[in-house]
């Protein structure tokens, strides 16, 4: 039986279903597979589509008779309109190939699992015979919030509830944001950080006071989050698929070894490129791409996890991180699944900031990851480079992962092929995009207008018009009362 069992090991092992509807452990660790990693053959997936692929990869991590209920789910997600054709394009951009990754409702990367979570979810809750309202609570750096709520939005059963800071993302994607519809949508501003809203929404999921609560008024809370095992599940797909696209199309040799440059903020994105690896996917090495809040890139380097710093505010925000949450995941498998070790070090930096690895550990760590990071300007100069020598045009976040790995090959000559996950369409952080084009300063809409016509790069469906919606939500809070936010949701149900 597939099971799913506590990063910090305090938790009896619970099963697929129950881990999607959770969202969290009981200790306040993070749920991982408590079983070996179905290792697949790559002649048997280059010829797939991508709800088929996608169907076969998340079936490795469900109960034997629920591929069906996947491949339906996998269907409602990836083949109803909601994607461009072929979900992923894959592009060549001068040394790299870029997975485009936002061609979803959203028009950024969190699509890829958000549209099929709200599937799984309901999928479990029957599967569970659950009758209690999920009250579904997600922290958004901006990408996820928005995502997360075209996924929930109008679904039987939940609820969602977004925090995000109030100073802390982009125009588009907060007009993206409190101009949602449904009935069953809340976003709330935070004056804070995502760090601040991340830390409080797992604060919740722990607290005995809320629990009590939910108790009372027939609620549990989930999340959305990618400490849910259903945000990074989903994920595992779109590395096997941009693969294959680039056999089909004669790029690379089935087998042959690639380098996957991942744009990474609370490291969910990558964690998913690791454990494609351990499927049977060739990757040589993961080049971890941070702006200038670069935690991951002292990580990665040192083996320090050092969160007594400054927290930067960048035209890349969406990566505007302190605290990566799924680098607890990756430490635990590091680790070989020893969770007091874990727990150990999740005390140490919920105490004092910090915890540092051993050298074995970082050594295992470097010999599959190398990590950089940028700074604003040069995510700007980024930009206007890789348009002026390729004609492809990058996001901020993406633009941290191509001058990253520019400065990676500079600096070891590696030759393997490479693909860059291209984290959101370059229309939903405009100002940037267009000033590194032609260093002009303009208001977020007019930037748009001028973007297209400029490059002729069509606007995502998403964003068009965005700026005629109405505005729904309009309150903020400070991020110390956002527990007794929660706690008055669920009294209000």
């Amino acid at each position: 039986m597939k099971l799913y069992k506590s990063t910090r090991g305090q938790q009896k092992p619970i099963d697929f279903y129950t881990s999607i509807l959770q969202g969290i452990a009981d200790d306040g660790g993070l749920l991982v597979p408590d079983f070996a990693f179905e290792k697949k053959t790559l002649a048997d997936l280059v010829d797939m589509n991508y709800v088929d692929l996608a169907t076969e990869i998340i079936s490795s991590f469900v109960p034997a008779d629920g591929r069906e209920l996947i491949h339906q789910a996998c269907i409602g997600a990836y083949d109803t309109g909601l994607f461009a054709k072929g979900v992923v394009p894959v592009q060549p951009a001068g040394n790299v190939y870029v997975a485009e990754l936002f061609h979803g409702q959203t028009a950024a990367f969190k699509d890829m699992a958000l549209s099929l979570l709200p599937r799984l979810m309901t999928l479990s809750l029957k599967q569970k015979g659950e009758n209690r309202e999920v009250m579904i609570l997600t922290a958004t750096s901006g990408d996820t919030g928005k995502a997360a709520l075209e996924g929930f939005k109008d679904v039987e059963g939940t609820c969602i509830k977004v925090f995000y800071p109030e100073e802390g993302v982009s125009a588009v994607q907060k007009q993206q944001m409190v101009t949602t519809e449904g009935n069953n949508v809340e976003i709330i501003g935070i004056n804070g950080n995502f760090d601040d809203a991340q830390t409080a929404v797992k604060k919740a999921f722990v607290s005995a006071e809320l629990k009590a609560l939910c108790d009372e008024h027939n609620v549990f809370l989930s999340s959305a989050n990618s400490i849910n095992i259903g945000r990074f599940i989903p994920q595992i797909v779109y590395y096997f698929y941009s693969y294959t696209t680039l056999v089909r199309d004669g790029e690379i040799k089935l087998g042959d070894e690639v380098n996957f440059v991942v744009p990474s903020g609370n490291f969910g994105n990558c964690l998913a490129g690791w454990i494609a690896k351990q499927m049977g996917l060739p990757v040589k090495t993961f080049v971890v791409a941070s702006n200038k809040n670069n935690i991951l890139t002292d990580f990665f380097t040192t083996g320090v996890y050092d969160a007594n710093r400054e927290f930067y505010k960048t035209n890349a925000p969406a990566m505007d991180i302190l605290v990566s949450s799924n680098l607890e995941r990756l430490v635990w498998f590091m680790a070989d699944g020893d969770g007091d070790r874990i727990a150990k070090y999740m005390q140490e930096l919920n105490e004092t900031g910090i915890y540092r690895i051993d050298e074995a550990m970082l050594a295992k760590i470097k010999s599959e990851f190398a990590a950089g990071c940028l700074s604003e300007d040069d995510v700007i100069k980024t930009i206007r480079d890789c348009y002026k020598k390729t004609g492809y045009m990058l996001d901020t976040h993406t633009a941290v992962g191509y001058g990253v790995y520019q400065e990676y090959v500079a600096a070891t000559n590696d030759t393997t092929p490479a693909i860059l996950l291209s984290t959101a369409s370059p229309y939903k952080f405009p100002e940037s995009v267009y000033k590194a084009l032609t260093g002009e300063d303009v208001d977020v809409y007019t930037a748009i207008d001028r973007l297209h016509k400029l490059t002729h790069v069509p606007i995502p469906y998403p964003l068009r018009g965005i700026q005629d919606k109405e505005v729904r939500f309009k309150e903020v809070v400070n991020k110390e009362d956002i527990l007794d936010v929660i706690a008055t949701r669920i009294k209000d149900k």
